[in-house]
């Protein structure tokens, strides 16, 4: 039951992120992502990672999507990209493409495989996880909510502005 459960998360996971990519509209790839990211809390769940799951859904299928809606309704998207730039900026995306393709394909050929048992002996709880993120990593801790708030601060400021003109 378990197999099946990954075989139709993981391709409605792979469906999700085509459909992304191929959706002609901003709105409806932002969907297909809040989608995909569900989909692999769904697989952490199953790999024995709850805290994982539970923060891959809240934090990314709702929080981070929130934010690129909001970007998407900021950028006027009616305009489009002019021809000269819509070309290079394909070619720059295609380099990218590839340089990120030979990336994933060093790390998978470099990386030696892990026991089965490895994976599931991590023992880490979300006890564990706060408890490292309020001692031992409080300061990046910290300095990332600061820049969260620079970030909100910053687009309220772009708000206003924009509202003024």
């Amino acid at each position: 039951m378990m197999i099946l459960l990954f075989f139709v998360l993981s391709v409605i996971c792979v469906g999700s992120v085509l459909g992304m990519i191929i959706s002609k509209n901003q709105a409806y790839s932002a969907l297909f992502l809040v989608l995909a990211f569900s989909c692999l809390g769904g697989l952490f769940g199953m790999l024995g990672a709850p805290f994982m799951a539970v923060v891959q859904i809240i934090i990314y299928a709702g929080a981070i999507m929130v934010l690129f809606i909001f970007v998407i309704m900021m950028i006027n998207l009616r305009k489009g990209i002019s021809p000269e730039r819509k070309k290079w900026t394909l070619a720059v995306s295609a380099v990218i493409s590839v340089v990120l393709l030979a990336e994933l394909v060093f790390a998978v050929l470099g990386t030696p495989p892990m026991p089965y048992t490895a994976a599931f002996s991590s023992g880490t709880s979300p006890t564990d996880i706060g408890r490292l993120l309020f001692t031992k990593y409080l300061y990046p801790f910290e300095i990332t909510s600061v820049l969260i708030i620079a970030a909100l601060v910053g687009a309220i400021v772009l708000v206003k502005k924009r509202e003024k003109e």
